[in-house]
């Protein structure tokens, strides 16, 4: 079997697992290289999906979006694009197809370089003057400007560029030798900076461990600036919004609280003599007016945390606004982001002055990450920026942009993603993850992927300071579909019920409908019908899953990575809508599939009308988030309210509602917008429903109530467990929630490979 052939100029080298072109070459994924060479064999003719996946995978049961991946690889190899698929076709519903000429060889012979294709004429001359071995004698130097002009199939160096020396006859044979070592060095050094492309900055691990494994949720792990330590956040499984910081010592395993009380945290920075940490708490507003929570930017004496836990002191508390993202710079201010209601800014605190200055705002754009290389001096922004394209800043301490580059998305991430980069030991390139997935983002904006295959999704990688290994959060949010029966609510025995302020509510039970040890999440019925559709991590990203009760299966087969925020059945019942990878889609129970062109990001789908084809959503534009209504049949947007909302529904007779980032029930008014005082307290994160005209949803004390929008009437149901993570639909006598069941998450750590 030929184990070497040539597809168009690339040259494929199958005990290698290499592809080359002009002389660069690129290791491929074996199963990737096994996709292309079927195809190879079977050039021009359309091969089905199953005939891929059964001779690529046999024996093997993987989904469509295995060979999907693969692909997608081939083609970012090949130089190609969805757009631009001048190698590898997409028949629709059929399958691929390998539209090029194809070359079949045994090896490559003995005079030919690697990727060198033995068919095409080459024109290497290298012409050195000869010398006389009695007093003529010539060196061959090449200057930058000559070798400027050479190519990898066409390099010339005649005699014009030689140097004449005359010299004695008794040191001509010394004098032969140096020449001919300098012309070595010189072609050496040709070779290398000019016939050769630039190669791009690449990672290769070796071995993924974990640091952390307990029946807790840890992550937001950083390493001391000694390396002795690694820092990270330890939240209960039962209340993960609350948890204390722990530092490990990477030599002894030894385990330390840092901090004494509970709290709700934000990820933390080390100053640069690693004495003290830096991070956020936010906690609940005694008065709250513009906001719900107060934020305060809290220290920790690390040192002293490690004889024993300790208290944070303050360094600045924020009422009116909200801070993230704090990091400790080397001149020991400390920067992050402070939030208004009309975006991010990039704010510096002075620690001596106790003061804080605003040192970078994008005009009409919107801040995302933020990252800080001690090693450097220099900060690194992503953000939305007025054109709605995603850009990457590069910045001084002190505010100055140095570079900003509009971000190159690949193929295999939606264009719309937001990522999150840290600085890696490259001078000029940050790393991400998408999940499975991790990528290298240079300052110039270009993306590259790191081949290294995740079965489990790990996020938030940070680098050693030594540069040979990399701290990642792993594991999955467990959480199943429940329904909660209406019917029995009323004839609860007392022996099942809880008192609450001297109220007896009945504790409500529930039915699971669907389970797996992955994220179960957005179920909603089926209108007329039997089915539920929800949303599954189950097959390694998240899916459309169906379920009648009795079973399971699979709905769409979106890339890997993907990500789904809100989805809504037709009125019919016959397709759903979906947020997917922030753009709607359109997926009807036969899987077909079709997006809506749309100008903005979708961030979050709250509910589809299909009877007149509007959408309730929040977009993202020009980088600032806002509720609007969508209409799907001509792509009209209509801003509703500039301001922030957490959820939002239309009851059966049209009435809007929604709840702000205080949790506060509004409804539109004649004049402004009408706050629900009905429901003052009732408010949470939990979302809410509507059936008719009753609003169905959960408080702070996790009771589940109902409030009657005609009748102004509002009666507590029962006690739910605080496990419940969302209501998400209703029929006639059911609602449907998530439960959580875990929030497993831990500490690894990525050691690079020599």
């Amino acid at each position: 079997m030929a184990t070497q052939y040539w597809v168009g100029d690339f040259f494929i080298d199958l005990t290698r697992n290499q592809i080359t072109q002009k002389m660069y070459s690129q290791t491929i994924p074996p199963k990737a290289l096994a996709v292309l060479t079927y195809l190879a064999k079977n050039a021009n003719r359309v091969v089905s999906q199953n005939e891929l996946l059964a001779e690529v995978w046999p024996d093997t049961v993987v989904t469509p979006n295995t060979l999907q991946r693969s692909i997608a690889q081939l083609r970012k190899v090949l130089e190609e694009d969805r757009q631009h698929q001048s190698y590898i076709k997409t028949h629709a519903k059929q399958g691929y197809s390998l539209e090029v000429e194809v070359r079949w060889q045994e090896k490559t012979g003995s005079g030919a370089l690697i990727g060198e294709d033995p068919f095409a004429k080459t024109d290497i001359n290298l012409s050195v003057a000869k010398y006389s071995a009695s007093d003529e004698h010539q060196a061959a130097i090449v200057t930058r400007a000559d070798a400027d002009h050479a190519t990898s199939d066409n390099i010339n160096i005649d005699s014009a560029h030689l140097k004449h020396t005359r010299n004695t006859t008794s040191a001509s044979a010394t004098l032969r030798l140096m020449c001919i070592f300098a012309a070595v060095i010189i072609l050496g050094i040709i070779a290398v900076n000019y016939i050769s492309p630039t190669q791009p900055f690449k990672l290769s691990f070796g071995e993924l461990r974990s640091l952390t494994a307990t029946d807790n949720k840890e992550h937001s792990a950083i390493y001391s600036p000694d390396g002795e330590y690694i820092v990270f956040q330890r939240y209960s499984v039962e209340v993960c919004t609350i948890g204390t910081i722990w530092a490990k010592n990477t030599k002894t395993q030894q385990e330390i609280q840092l901090t004494k009380n509970l709290g709700s945290y934000s990820s933390h920075s080390f100053s640069k003599d690693g004495k003290k940490l830096v991070f956020i708490e936010a906690d609940n507003c005694n008065k709250p007016i513009t906001q719900k929570e107060c934020y305060k930017l809290m220290s920790l004496d690390f040192e002293k945390a490690l004889a024993a836990p300790q208290s944070p002191s303050v360094f600045m508390e924020c009422k009116n606004s909200k801070i993230a993202s704090p990091v400790w710079l080397n001149n020991n201010n400390v920067v992050m982001f402070q939030e208004f209601s009309n975006g991010r800014e990039l704010a510096s605190y002075s620690i001596a002055d106790n003061k804080s200055t605003v040192i970078y705002s994008p005009e009409k754009g919107s801040l995302i990450s933020l990252a800080y290389s001690v090693r450097d001096d220099l900060i690194a922004l992503t953000s939305i920026h007025q054109d709605g394209q995603s850009y990457i800043e590069i910045l001084k301490p002190e505010g100055q942009v140095l570079s900003s580059h509009r971000i190159e998305y690949p193929p295999e991430i939606s264009n719309l993603r937001f990522i999150y980069p840290k600085f890696t030991p490259a001078s000029d390139q940050l790393i991400f993850s998408t999940g499975r997935q991790l990528f290298t983002l240079s300052y110039k904006g270009k993306i590259t992927n790191i081949s290294f295959p995740l079965v489990q999704p790990i996020h938030e990688p940070t680098f050693h300071p030594d540069g040979k290994r990399m701290l990642v959060t792993k594991g999955n949010w467990d959480s199943d579909i429940a329904t909660i029966s209406l019917s029995p609510i009323k004839n609860y025995p007392l022996a099942q019920t809880q008192t609450t302020e001297n109220n007896i509510y009945p504790t409500l039970e529930f039915t699971i409908k669907e389970r797996s040890t992955l994220k179960e999440d957005d179920a909603i019925f089926q209108p007329n019908g039997e089915l539920i559709a929800f949303r599954s991590g189950r097959s390694g990203n998240d899916q459309i899953w169906l379920t009648d009760g009795n079973g399971s299966q699979q709905l769409s087969h979106f890339p890997i990575d993907t990500y789904i925020h809100g989805l809504n059945w037709a009125a019919d019942g016959k397709s759903i809508l979906a947020n997917v990878n922030n753009v709607l889609t359109q997926i009807d129970l036969d899987s077909n599939q079709k997006s809506f062109p749309f100008a903005h990001r979708v961030e979050q789908l709250f509910q589809w009308n299909s009877e007149d084809n509007t959408a309730l959503l929040l977009v993202r534009i020009k980088g600032t988030v806002k509720f609007a209504e969508f209409n799907l049949n001509n792509s009209g947007l209509k801003v509703i309210t500039d301001r922030q909302i957490n959820w939002a529904l239309k009851s059966a007779d049209g009435q809007l509602i929604y709840t702000d980032h205080m949790d506060r029930f509004w409804r539109p008014g004649p004049a402004e917008d009408q706050l629900i005082e009905s429901l003052d307290n009732q408010g949470n994160n939990k979302r809410f429903i509507i059936k008719g005209n009753l609003i169905y949803g959960i408080n702070e004390e996790f009771q589940l109530w109902s409030y009657d929008l005609n009748e102004d009437r509002f009666e507590i149901l029962g006690n739910t467990p605080k496990t419940l993570d969302y209501l998400t639909g209703m029929n006639q006598t059911d609602i449907l929630a998530t439960i959580r069941i875990s929030a497993k998450k831990e500490v690894a750590e990525l050691i690079l490979a020599d």
